[in-house]
């Protein structure tokens, strides 16, 4: 028995099973997918590798957040 909780989907490209918790480009390096391949798994792959949904959007908005906070302090520097 196989104690595996990572989402799976199955790749008729190169016809197995791949991990979903990885980015499409993780993926495609593991599998020699060429550049530019039409990926029949598109937009089912985790955004960040190892995170959950949750979590990647969790530290996108913090990423947003840092961003504009930078922005602003470029902004009275340069005033």
């Amino acid at each position: 028995m196989s104690i595996l909780d990572s989402p799976l989907g199955r790749c008729e490209t190169i016809r197995e099973m791949v991990l979903l918790d990885e980015t499409q480009q993780e993926c495609a390096c593991e599998h020699g997918c060429p550049p530019g391949c039409d990926c029949p798994l598109a937009g089912c792959f985790a955004e960040v590798s190892g995170l959950s949904t949750e979590h990647a959007a969790e530290l996108k908005h913090a990423s947003n957040r840092v961003r504009q906070a930078k922005a602003r302090a470029r902004k009275l520097l340069a005033a």
